[in-house]
C-alpha cells in the first residue's frame, strides 16, 4: 500500500515535469518561430498590394477544406492510444499517404471550378501548385504523432524553427524578385517541406507504408470523428471568405483577411501548440477523474493571462500599430481589426474545449460544436458582408458569444468543470485587461501628436506597466502559475 502510495506521487511529477518541458518547448519554439515569421511577414505585406492577398485568401478555402482531411486525425488516433505496434505505424504511414495522393488528385480537379467562382483565373494556377503541399504532409504527420507520443517536443521545436526560417526567407526573397501572389504561394511549400524533413529526421520515422489496412479500423474511426470536428470548423473558419470572396473585390477582400490575421495572431499561432501539448497531457491522465479539469483550468488561467491583454492592447493601439507595421496603404484595416480583437477573447476559450473532451474519448463534442459555430458563424456572415469588411467585423462580434455559450453548456461538463470555475479562471485576467485598455485610451487621447512608432511604443509601455501591476495586485496565484512554468518550478497546489 505504501509503494502504491509512494509511486503515484511519483509518477504524477514525472508527467508534471514531461508537460513543464513539453509547454517550454512546444509554446518557446512558436515564439522563435513566430518572431522569424512576423519579421518577414511584415516587411512582405509592405511590398505586396491588398489584391495579391486577396487571391491567395481564395485559394485558401479550398487548401483548408482539403487539409482538414490530410490525416492528422488519423495521427492523433495514434497518440492517444495507450499502446501501438510497429505494425500500426505503418499502417498509418499508408493511409497517410493514399488518403493524401487523393487529395492532391481533388484540388488539381476542383482548381477551375474555384476559380469560376470567384471570376478569378489566376486562383486556377495557384491551387495547381498548392496540390504539392499534400505529397509532404505523410513525411510530417508520421513523425509528429511519434514525436508527441513520447511528449518529445524538443525535437518538434528544432523543426519548426527550421521550418520558420526556410518560410520566411522564400517569403522575402520571392517578394523581392517580384512575385507577388506567388511569394505567398512558395513560404509554405518550403515551410513545409523543411518540417517535414526535420521531424522525419528527429523521430527516424521513415519506413515502408502498408497499404493492408484490416485491424486499423480503431485509427479510421477516430480519425473520422477528429475530421467531422475539423470540417465545421473549417466551415465556420472559412464561411467568410467564401461569402465574401463572392461579393467584394480582391483589394477589400484582402484588406479583411489582413486585419483577420493580425487579430488571430494569438490564437491561430500560440494556442494551437499548446493544445498540442494538452492533448497529449490530458491523453495520459484519463486514469486520473480530477487531473483534467484541474488542468483545463489552469491552462485557461495562464492562456487567458496573455491573450487579453494582446487582445484590449491590439483595439486601443490598432492605428499607430498598422501605421508602424504595415504602411498607410493599409490604414483601412485599422478599424476591421479593432472589432475584431473583441471577438477573439471569445473565441480563445472556445478552442481550448476539444482537446480536453478529445482526450476524455468524446471527441463528438467538438464535432457538435463546430457544426453549430459553422450554422451561426455562416448566417452573421451573410448578413454581414453587406457592409464589406467592417460588417463581417461584427458579425464576428455578434456570433461569437453565442457559439461560445453554446459550446461551454455541452463541453463543460464532459470535462469535468463548472460553469462558475471557468469564470472565476478568466476574470481577474479579464478585469486586468479592461482596465488597462482604459488607461492607455486615456494616454492616448493626452499625448500630443506624435509619429506612429514613438506614439505606439509609449502606448505599449503604458499597457504593460498598468496590466503588470494590476495583476500583481489581483491575480498573484496566476503569475505564480506562470512563473514557475518558465522557470521549472513545482506548480502551486
Amino acid at each position: 500500500m505504501d509503494a502504491a502510495t509512494n509511486h503515484a506521487p511519483a509518477a504524477a511529477e514525472s508527467l508534471g515535469n514531461q508537460i513543464r518541458r513539453a509547454v517550454i518547448w512546444r509554446s518557446g519554439s512558436q515564439i522563435v518561430a513566430q518572431i522569424l515569421q512576423w519579421a518577414a511577414t511584415f516587411l512582405v505585406i509592405r511590398i505586396l498590394d491588398p489584391r495579391d492577398y486577396g487571391l491567395y485568401a481564395m485559394t485558401g478555402v479550398v487548401l483548408v477544406f482539403l487539409n482538414m482531411l490530410n490525416g492528422y486525425g488519423l495521427a492523433s488516433g495514434l497518440i492517444q492510444r495507450e499502446a501501438v505496434t510497429p505494425r500500426q505505424i505503418r499502417q498509418l504511414f499508408g493511409m497517410l499517404i493514399a488518403l493524401n495522393v487523393v487529395l492532391a488528385v481533388a484540388q488539381l480537379s476542383i482548381a477551375p471550378l474555384a476559380a469560376a467562382y470567384y471570376g478569378q483565373p489566376a486562383v486556377a494556377r495557384l491551387l495547381r501548385v498548392q496540390a504539392l503541399i499534400y505529397l509532404i504532409t505523410p513525411f510530417a504527420a508520421l513523425p509528429y504523432a511519434l514525436l508527441s507520443r513520447t511528449m518529445d517536443f524538443r525535437r518538434q521545436a528544432t523543426a519548426n524553427i527550421a521550418a520558420s526560417i526556410t518560410g520566411a526567407l522564400t517569403a522575402l526573397a520571392a517578394a523581392l524578385a517580384g512575385w507577388g501572389v506567388w511569394a505567398l504561394v512558395a513560404a509554405p511549400i518550403a515551410l513545409y517541406a523543411m518540417r517535414a524533413l526535420v521531424l522525419t529526421w528527429g523521430a527516424r520515422s521513415l519506413m515502408w507504408p502498408s497499404f493492408d489496412f484490416r485491424g486499423a479500423g480503431h485509427l479510421a474511426r477516430f480519425g473520422g470523428i477528429m475530421a467531422a470536428g475539423q470540417f465545421f470548423w473549417f466551415l465556420q473558419s472559412q464561411a467568410d471568405v467564401f461569402i465574401a470572396g463572392r461579393h467584394l473585390t480582391a483589394h477589400a477582400l484582402g484588406i479583411y483577411t489582413t486585419a483577420l490575421f493580425l487579430a488571430q495572431i494569438f490564437v491561430s499561432k500560440f494556442v494551437p501548440p499548446l493544445n498540442e501539448v494538452a492533448f497529449s497531457a490530458y491523453a495520459r491522465m484519463q486514469d486520473d477523474p480530477g487531473a483534467i479539469p484541474r488542468g483545463f483550468l489552469r491552462a485557461v488561467r495562464i492562456i487567458m493571462l496573455v491573450a487579453l491583454p494582446f487582445y484590449a492592447g491590439l483595439a486601443v493601439t490598432a492605428e499607430p500599430l498598422v501605421l508602424t507595421a504595415l504602411d498607410r496603404k493599409w490604414a483601412e484595416v485599422v478599424p476591421v481589426v479593432r472589432l475584431l480583437a473583441l471577438a477573439m477573447p471569445f473565441m480563445t476559450v472556445q478552442v481550448l474545449y476539444s482537446p480536453a473532451c478529445d482526450a476524455r474519448g468524446r471527441p463528438g463534442i467538438g464535432a457538435r460544436n463546430g457544426a453549430f459555430g459553422a450554422l451561426v458563424l455562416a448566417a452573421a456572415f451573410l448578413v454581414g458582408v453587406r457592409w464589406g469588411g467592417i460588417g463581417l467585423a461584427w458579425s464576428w462580434v455578434a456570433a461569437y458569444p453565442i457559439y461560445l455559450a453554446v459550446s461551454s453548456w455541452r463541453s463543460l461538463p464532459v470535462i469535468g468543470v463548472r460553469a462558475r470555475d471557468l469564470l472565476a479562471a478568466i476574470l481577474p485576467s479579464a478585469l486586468a485587461a479592461i482596465g488597462m485598455a482604459l488607461v492607455v485610451l486615456a494616454v492616448d487621447r493626452a499625448l500630443p501628436p506624435l509619429a506612429p512608432a514613438p506614439r505606439l511604443a509609449v502606448l505599449v509601455a503604458v499597457g504593460v506597466l498598468t496590466y503588470g501591476g494590476t495583476l500583481v495586485l489581483f491575480a498573484r496565484t496566476t503569475l505564480r502559475e506562470l512563473i514557475a512554468i518558465v522557470r521549472k518550478r513545482p506548480l502551486p497546489a
